[in-house]
């Protein structure tokens, strides 16, 4: 059975840089034998944002496009505070927002784009954990998706 590192390699992924801190927070706070990883936006390779609104301009799956680049940026930060993805027992936890319009209704749909990454990554089972997917006026930097994790690890 393939590592989640060795899953990253043979996916062909291609993680961004890990962001830089913009504020008073630690990307990722390992406490026991928990990581949690504070919200991430769909950062590109290039270190710029993925950034708009679902509804308004863009479709839910432009939104799941910018969830699964979110992921990315969030096993990037993981890799630089763990060493290594094969410290990560399983997802724990995911919490994403959807810059959206109000009458957008498929948050879900969109976090998937996370969370099918994850189940790629970490195999069904260990990869897909609890999870909340909610709707916001407006993110940070306009970017249009914000998503927070919780990862145990081995």
């Amino acid at each position: 059975m393939a590592t989640p590192s060795e899953r990253v390699a043979a996916l062909g992924l291609v993680l961004p840089p890990p962001p830089k801190v913009m504020g008073a927070y630690t990307p990722c706070l390992v406490v026991g034998r928990q990581a949690w990883v504070s919200g991430h936006g769909p950062l590109l390779p290039d270190g710029t944002l993925v950034r708009g609104r679902v509804g308004a301009g863009h479709d839910a799956d432009a939104g799941k496009r910018a969830a699964r680049q979110t992921g990315l940026a969030i096993l990037a930060t993981l890799v630089a505070t763990l060493g290594s993805l094969d410290r990560v027992a399983r997802v724990v936890k995911l919490l994403g927002l959807v810059n959206c319009t109000p009458e957008f209704e498929q948050h879900p749909h969109v976090i998937n784009g996370c969370s099918e990454l994850f189940a790629e990554v970490w195999g069904a089972e260990a990869g897909v954990g609890a999870r909340s997917a909610l709707g916001a006026a407006s993110l940070p930097a306009g970017m249009m998706v914000e998503i927070e994790a919780v990862f145990e690890l081995a």
